[in-house]
């Protein structure tokens, strides 16, 4: 305990050192940020180099050895390949001691990510950087079929959350910080400052555009890929080769390619989810799981090794044109089965590289056939299966321009582009027709949650009518006279009365306003029945609904009460809520859930 505690005291002393020097230099908030994001892009670039090695280190302990060992081609089939399928296997069973130990850090994928950056104030857990980026090592390391692009930019965003509350940042600044380190991250990985940036805006901020924020994110995004550069060389994750131009003709083609990977897009969403709740209700133990993952995808491998790791080898090789028809289709499949398994069964990864080789082995069969078809026009089947790679990226993640800038750093020439934009778009307009969630939204609609609503949608959508309205309402008889409705008015202070029959049948509802045009006209007190001057069309809700519905249908008509009525009948009376209690329902909620990330962070 006591280094423990001499270290974190060192630390916050050299904080209030810094604060208290930057604070003599009078820098603006800005200028601040703008510093504090310098150093996230310098941990993030590192972070990213120390990333990839131990992917590489652990891939030369157990694969490379493993070959050797036992003598096995990737390249030529012998009955030695068989043995590979213990690549995936010992990867599931590394990870027993993580799911042990940091289990809640492993369950916490890129939709808690989000969830966390976006609706629970951006704290995330320094431990994180290590126990999930040693986590993904192993599964990508040993041949699990994931990318490294979503641990790295949990790792980056987890840097950037350590450097804000090292200062003591909270609320917006805390999740800038967060998305300068997601920024970081990716740029360090593919040599991209600009997808970087893009990424942190389209994926992670939900395109929640502020010129402030965008400085910031543009300054991480730049000094991490100069680390980068400095440490692995300029030159990208992917090389592609440089393509000429293409016939206008082709331009159909692109077209197509963007309709079919909308469409492809859409259905790997949803299987992927559905493997993934295969493995949550299979009857075994969940460290099993991983190891049983880990067989299966190994199984996968004996037959089609290029399925291993991120599959960056042999997407190169597809933008060169290599690869036969049948092997690029069959792959297709079998990447989108082996990725599934892989992540459905509890072995940490990123879902960006599956969807680049996809989207790579997709466009290259495509190019193939459309090569076949006009032999004359198509010189090269290599710019589909890159413009395929984008837009299947584009589709899975519902993010086009992160993947056309993407792209375009990774050509480096304009040639592409518009087949590259084109394509994008199409295949993000289909896919979000076919389904309206991406491949990281699922799991967060699934729960209720909207990010592009915001933290104070959130907290009234997850709040339910039932348990915030007035049981027992005070409602009127339908045949009461104004006389004795007067009479009434005295004894209550609310405004706005449901109406009901003999059998407690909601009929129409009265407010005071109503009554104010005939409250001089004493001579229809006894004749005039309550019901004369109520609206009938009556707006209600549900016990099943949420306060969020509820709210905008007081919005909609500017009322302060709504009656709760059952759903079976839609006229017997439960209960009525109310604009006040909505609002005291939500200052509640916010301030349980706003302890609850305090002790958690």
């Amino acid at each position: 305990m006591r280094p423990t505690i001499r270290s974190t005291a060192l630390t916050n002393g050299l904080v209030r050192h810094a604060t208290a020097m930057l604070g003599r230099l009078r820098f603006s908030e800005n200028t601040f940020l703008a510093l504090i994001a310098v150093g996230v892009g310098i941990v993030a670039g590192l972070a990213n180099y120390a990333f990839r090695h131990t992917i590489k280190l652990i891939h030369w302990l157990v694969i490379e050895q493993g070959q050797a060992y036992w003598q096995i081609s990737f390249e030529h089939w012998s009955t030695a390949r068989l043995w590979s399928v213990f690549f995936p296997l010992t990867g599931g069973l590394l990870l027993i001691p993580f799911w042990l130990f940091f289990g809640q850090d492993l369950r916490s994928g890129f939709a808690d990510f989000l969830q966390r950056v976006n609706l629970r104030g951006a704290k995330i857990h320094g431990r994180t950087i290590f126990t999930r980026g040693l986590a993904s090592a192993i599964t990508l390391g040993t041949g699990g079929s994931a990318g490294q692009e979503g641990p790295i930019a949990q790792i980056g965003g987890a840097i950037g959350s350590y450097w804000g509350q090292l200062f003591k940042m909270s609320g917006h600044r805390l999740k800038l910080l967060v998305a300068c380190g997601v920024a970081g991250g990716i740029a360090a990985t593919f040599n991209a400052p600009i997808a970087g940036v893009f990424f942190a805006h389209e994926i992670v901020l939900i395109s929640s555009f502020e010129l402030t924020s965008f400085t910031s994110i543009v300054i991480a995004s730049g000094i991490a890929t100069v680390v980068s550069r400095a440490l692995l060389g300029d030159h990208p994750e992917l090389l592609a080769p440089a393509y000429g131009s293409f016939q206008p003709v082709e331009l159909l083609g692109y077209l197509a390619l963007g309709l079919l990977v909308g469409m492809l897009a859409a259905a790997f969403i949803s299987i992927h989810f559905r493997i993934k709740d295969r493995f949550t209700d299979l009857k075994l133990h969940p460290l099993i799981k991983p190891a049983v993952g880990g067989g299966l995808v190994g199984l996968m491998g004996i037959v089609c090794p290029q399925i291993f790791g991120n599959g960056y080898a042999f997407i190169e090789r597809t933008l060169h044109g290599d690869g036969t028809l049948m092997l690029l289709a069959g792959l297709v499949v079998i990447k989108a089965l082996a990725t599934s398994i892989t992540l459905g069964s509890g072995m940490p990864g990123g879902l960006f590289a599956p969807s680049l080789f996809i989207g790579a082995t997709t466009g290259g069969a495509f190019g193939k056939v459309f090569q076949k078809l006009l032999p004359d026009m198509v010189n090269a089947t290599g710019p589909y299966a890159l413009v395929g790679m984008g837009a299947f990226l584009a589709a899975a993640t519902h993010a086009p321009m992160t993947a056309i800038f993407m792209l375009f750093e990774l050509t480096g020439s304009y040639e592409l582009i518009i087949p590259i934009m084109l394509a994008c778009v199409v295949g993000t307009a289909v896919a979000r027709r076919l389904k309206a969630d991406s491949l990281d939204t699922v799991e967060l609609t699934r729960a209720g949650i909207d990010l592009e609503a915001g933290k104070e949608r959130n907290i009234m959508k997850s709040l339910l009518v039932g348990d915030v309205m007035k049981k027992d309402p005070q409602a009127i008889p339908e045949s009461m006279t104004l006389r004795q409705f007067n009479q009434f008015l005295a004894t209550t202070r609310h405004t706005h009365f449901p109406l009901v029959n003999s059998q407690g049948e909601l009929t129409g509802i009265l407010s005071a306003q109503d009554f104010l045009g005939v409250v001089f006209e004493r001579d229809l007190f006894d004749l005039v029945v309550v019901k004369d001057l109520a609206t009938l069309e009556v707006i209600t809700v549900h016990m099943e609904d949420n306060l969020d519905q509820a709210m905008r249908k007081i919005g909609y008509r500017d009322i302060e009460r709504l009656p709760v009525v059952d759903r079976e009948t839609g006229r017997k009376l439960l209960g009525i809520i109310s604009r006040r209690d909505m609002v005291s329902a939500y200052n509640r909620a916010l301030m349980t859930r706003t302890l609850e990330e305090e002790q958690n962070g």
